[in-house]
């Protein structure tokens, strides 16, 4: 987690800041996603108590007294509504099927394979405690939790938060060991389990747990079997399913209701005046921007409120009026004057720092559709995420030579159907700028001397903060991470936040402006390390691909 920049946004957010606002909620909607979805194992419930936990922090933002602490807050806040919701149960509900087993849903949508499968539909076994208890340290051990802050959502002390991590884990290991049993073929098994209606629980988790262990043919299954924990690192989140929906309406809080708890009337004039039709609490954040979502038996929507479509709740700003389109013409169809993937970026100087950037030509979008969710987080190698649809995209960068300097093998776009534009950079500095400051050892974004530093292939464009492309079609976007350690942040954006993000300079406290690199024609720049095919490993893919 980028803690400085979490805390701006959090202060800002606090402040009022309504793009903020949208940020922080697109930026940990899938974390408390996870958290609850795995503790309630996708009932029908998840949605809701997903939606109230979101609500609460909006509503309490402004009695958070240290922005530091908002992830721990916000998981604490989440296991309330977990434990809320358990009393509130009532017989009827204790039968109801789950909406969407989650246990099945980590497996594909994340596509594990083997004893990482077997981990994640070993869940279904565990009791509700040991649930709960899990979907933090499955996080935990994921990198996306500390300790401290399990022990603080679980209302308990870090020894004691010890003691039932391990107590957790020793019944993981009996119902792992109970997925492996039933997808052999042990003949005594199959008669112990004549009378299972096949819905696992604690009562057939011991009866099968005691065959397990008297049976030479089960038990022989526990050969090289790879602890969880190190079968959970670097497991991503599960992305945000695509009929997921959630409403920041004020839930029927009324103004001065919100008033009264300390809400800014900046804020409330944000949330009482969203940009987009609120229909059935159809109203998803995705990307920093609310999108308009459709039930599938839904009829098509209009232009301005496709599924895929992103509106902000600010008004547009102002840019340059589109370019004119030629008309049709035999020798302007054939492109022999312009013809698209001959202009690949190339290594140039940073702009003055306050030197504004060119109006961004204006392309159309309908949206962009992404299978890492409005935040795909990729910092292992390997790690990719598909983008289709006709908009723009955000790449944040992430480098830590820190942790490991060296040779930076960059991220390749690959298996490219379309065409795919490299149009501006941005996040107020180029990663080579010096750091004020320089912080943990910086001296600039790719590293200091004293930790060393990140290393770009010859030829290699240097990377901004903040890098935004145009896609109209699709392609996928791989993770190469081989020496240098380094992470991405893929975000589907729009065309406004984009102008926002490069306009924003010295002044507002940015080291310089952005840069416009779209010249709003075939002719703007693709990015390096480009290709249509799909090779087995994307790091081959050469730095001036011909698309």
């Amino acid at each position: 987690m980028d803690s400085e920049h979490w805390r701006a946004v959090v202060t800002a957010a606090q402040a009022g800041d309504r793009r903020a606002l949208d940020e922080l909620v697109a930026g940990w909607l899938p974390l408390v996603y996870n958290i609850v979805g795995r503790a309630l194992n996708g009932h029908a419930d998840v949605d809701d108590v997903v939606q109230e936990t979101m609500l609460r922090a909006v509503d309490n933002l402004g009695s958070l007294r240290d922005p530091d602490s908002f992830r721990s807050w916000l998981v604490a806040i989440a296991m309330r509504q977990i434990r809320d919701r358990a009393r509130r149960k009532t017989p009827d509900r204790l039968e109801e099927a789950a909406a969407s087993d989650f246990a099945e849903l980590t497996v594909l949508r994340l596509q594990l394979e083997g004893q990482r499968r077997e981990v994640a539909e070993a869940v279904r076994w565990l009791d509700d405690e040991d649930r709960h208890l899990l979907s933090l340290w499955w996080l935990e051990v994921a990198g996306e939790l500390t300790r401290r802050e399990l022990a603080a959502a679980v209302g308990i002390t870090r020894q004691h938060a010890a003691v039932r991590v391990q107590r957790m884990k020793e019944r993981l290991e009996t119902s792992r060991g109970i997925v492996r049993a039933l997808d052999g073929a042990c003949p005594g098994l199959r008669e112990v389990t004549g009378r299972w209606d096949g819905r696992p629980d604690s009562v057939w988790r011991k009866r099968l747990a005691r065959h397990i262990r008297g049976c030479g043919y089960c038990d022989g299954t526990r050969e090289a079997v790879v602890p969880a924990e190190r079968l959970l690192v670097g497991i991503a989140l599960v992305p945000l399913p695509a009929g997921f929906t959630l409403s920041l309406a004020l839930g029927g809080k009324t103004a001065a209701a919100a008033t009264s708890v300390g809400w800014s009337a900046k804020l409330l004039g944000a949330l009482t005046k969203p940009a987009v039709a609120m229909t059935a609490g159809a109203t998803i954040v995705a990307g920093g921007a609310y999108v308009v979502t459709q039930p599938p038996d839904a009829p098509p929507p209009r232009a301005a409120a496709t599924p895929t479509a992103t509106a902000t709740s600010m008004p547009p700003r102002p840019s340059a009026p589109p370019a004119a389109t030629p008309k049709a013409s035999p020798s302007a169809t054939k492109e022999k004057t312009d013809p698209y993937g001959t202009v690949v970026d190339a290594v140039d100087r940073a702009p003055d720092p306050d030197a504004r950037p060119a109006a961004l030509p204006r392309r159309p979008e309908s949206g962009i559709t992404s299978t890492g969710g409005p935040k795909a987080v990729m910092q292992h190698r390997g790690d990719s995420v598909t983008l289709t649809g006709r908009g723009y995209v955000l790449v944040r960068w992430q480098i830590s030579p820190k942790s490991r300097p060296g040779a930076l093998v960059m991220p390749s776009w690959t298996g490219l159907k379309g065409r795919l534009f490299h149009v501006a950079s941005g996040g107020s500095r180029r990663m080579d700028d010096p750091l004020p400051g320089a912080p943990n050892g910086y001296a600039t974004g790719m590293g200091g001397p004293a930790i060393g530093y990140a290393v770009l292939p010859p030829g290699t464009q240097q990377m901004w903060q903040n890098e935004y492309f145009y896609l109209d079609g699709t392609v996928t976007l791989t993770q190469n991470e081989r020496g240098c350690d380094y992470g991405l942040i893929v975000f589907p954006t729009n065309r406004d936040a984009v102008v926002e993000d490069i306009d924003a300079g010295p002044a507002q406290g940015a080291i310089r402006y952005g840069l416009v690199r779209d010249t709003g024609t075939n002719s703007a720049p693709v990015p390096q390390y480009l290709t249509r095919a799909s090779p087995a490993d994307p790091a081959t893919v050469p730095q001036h691909s011909r698309v």
